[in-house]
């Protein structure tokens, strides 16, 4: 009976957390709070550059949607979660993808945005190791929200600027096309 029971247990503890979407070998919760509000899991997936896995990326939305253009111009909380996956990722890398990103986004107006975008990529400036998580939390009238490994790293306010953020990952020429689509539930 002590080894039956043994065994019921070691499968539980391998087998992935409940509540969580597992992509490769990072389960991503199926929730996470935005202020008052619990956002859930709306897809999730790998960042891919030159081959090479570089994280896992979640969108986390009060409900399932799978319109970016909605998303992007939505006034409501949600949440973008980065779990580093490769030790190719260094802070310098992560700010040249940020203002990449950001120029796709904007359409290449990045002017309105420019104090913004240096603060947001100061919340990327301490050593990136594989294992970090980055959450990315929008919440109205509070604004984005970066924290690494639940340490808030601070708060940038405006709508535009979430748009911004937000169409990095979700715009018309995203960070990685394969991501935005698993975001998106597909």
């Amino acid at each position: 009976m002590k080894k039956l029971l043994f065994i019921v247990l070691a499968v539980f503890m391998m087998s992935p957390i409940a509540g969580a979407k597992q992509v490769g070998n990072v389960n991503l919760p199926d929730s996470l709070m935005a202020g008052k509000n619990e956002l859930i899991l709306n897809g999730a997936g790998f960042r891919v550059k030159f081959f090479m896995k570089m994280y896992v990326g979640g969108l986390y939305l009060k409900q399932k949607d799978n319109n970016p253009e909605l998303i992007i111009n939505s006034d409501e909380s949600m949440a973008l979660r980065l779990h580093i996956v490769s030790g190719f990722i260094t802070t310098k890398k992560m700010t040249e993808a940020i203002d990449e990103g950001f120029k796709h986004s904007t359409g290449e107006n990045t002017t309105p945005f420019e104090s913004e975008i240096a603060k947001f990529k100061s919340f990327f400036a301490e050593e990136i190791k594989k294992g970090d998580i980055f959450d990315i939390i929008y919440v109205p009238a509070v604004g984005i929200s970066v924290y690494k490994n639940e340490s808030l790293k601070g708060t940038i306010q405006g709508f535009d600027f979430k748009k911004a953020v937000f169409g990095i990952w979700l715009g018309e020429k995203p960070a990685d096309s394969n991501l935005k689509k698993k975001m998106l539930g597909e």
